[in-house]
């Protein structure tokens, strides 16, 4: 299935009941799919945006992450994230984006160096009590694979990266080298949609 060119308007709901734009006529919204509530490698992901976020802000970018589970596993694990948290149990929006999940989420070699250090950072922070215990059992599974989509505010969407395994995702320097490019009107080959 082709991915959109376009986003359809819509308003997506947080896990804090908040309504979110989509797209988003005052700003660009970076559409973040990722894994599981809980997801140790996801999180290391997001703290790495969370310490950025005044330069993200200061670019003039929204982030919206969606995961493939509830509302109340998001906040369990998560809610401690300074982003619009939305829930997507059903994978309706993952469908949409065509972000899909595969045993190579886990299995490709390319992750494993992250994989070891979100672990290790997600078993440090249980015994400290600081987070709980990843799921046993995530909603949705451990398969999912992570997506990126840069959004215009007049719904294109300007640059697109699905992930190829667990760790295959946007950094904040890549995020802000994008945005600077689409400023620029000289968008990266790469990061063409």
């Amino acid at each position: 299935m082709p991915l959109p060119h376009t986003v359809i308007d819509r308003t997506l709901l947080t896990i804090a009941d908040a309504e979110i734009p989509v797209p988003d006529p005052d700003c660009l919204i970076h559409l973040q799919f990722r894994r599981f509530a809980g997801c140790p490698v996801c999180n290391l992901h997001l703290r790495s945006f969370a310490v950025r976020q005044t330069e993200i802000l200061a670019a003039n970018i929204r982030e919206v992450i969606v995961f493939h589970s509830s509302a109340a596993e998001l906040r369990t694990y998560e809610s401690d994230l300074p982003f619009d948290l939305i829930a997507d149990p059903d994978r309706t929006l993952y469908r949409e984006f065509g972000i899909e999940s595969a045993p190579r989420a886990l299995l490709d070699p390319r992750a494993w160096p992250t994989i070891v250090s979100a672990a290790t950072r997600a078993t440090v922070a249980v015994l400290r009590k600081q987070k709980p215990a990843p799921p046993g059992k995530p909603e949705g599974g451990r398969l999912g694979l992570p997506g990126d989509f840069l959004i215009a505010s007049d719904g294109r969407i300007l640059a697109s990266k699905l992930g190829k395994h667990a760790d295959d995702q946007w950094s904040v320097d890549e995020l802000l080298a994008l945005v600077h490019a689409e400023t620029s009107m000289t968008l990266p080959k790469e990061f063409q949609s």
